[in-house]
């Protein structure tokens, strides 16, 4: 469900980050998540891996855990890209900015992952360059 989001880790080098001593949450895609961006982006981004591969995937790290239980509705977290995401949680579910919390608390030797139903994409201009909607 998240052979996509290991390629990606993998290309950029943030597997290595992420397999560190320390505390982490990972807000992870599905497959079928990666697979909703328009078509070639993927493959775009793999062919930049220190660019705006990076970029997405910093932005669904946080460098500490956050556990469900500790999740507020209108909550922002800081994320290792540097921009924050919102927390919504409301009666149809756990959102982090528009994805769908599917699986949370899934515990890590060194924190904490929330599958997520869609790729986080952090603010502009990354994301117009991501897009090519500039």
């Amino acid at each position: 469900m998240h052979n996509t989001l290991e390629t990606a880790l993998i290309a950029s080098g943030l597997n290595s980050v992420l397999s560190q001593p320390g505390s982490y949450t990972l807000f992870a895609p599905t497959d079928e998540a990666f697979d909703a961006l328009p078509a070639g982006t993927i493959e775009a981004l793999l062919l930049d891996p220190n660019g705006a591969l990076t970029q997405i995937l910093l932005y669904h790290t946080v460098g500490a855990e956050a556990l469900s239980s500790a999740l507020e509705n209108g909550m922002t977290i800081t994320t290792l890209q540097g921009q924050d995401v919102l927390v919504t949680i409301n009666v149809s579910g756990v959102f982090i900015n528009d994805a769908l919390v599917t699986i949370a608390d899934i515990t890590a030797d060194n924190g904490v992952v929330h599958v997520i139903d869609a790729v986080l994409l952090p603010p502009a201009p990354v994301t117009n360059t991501i897009l090519d909607i500039s």
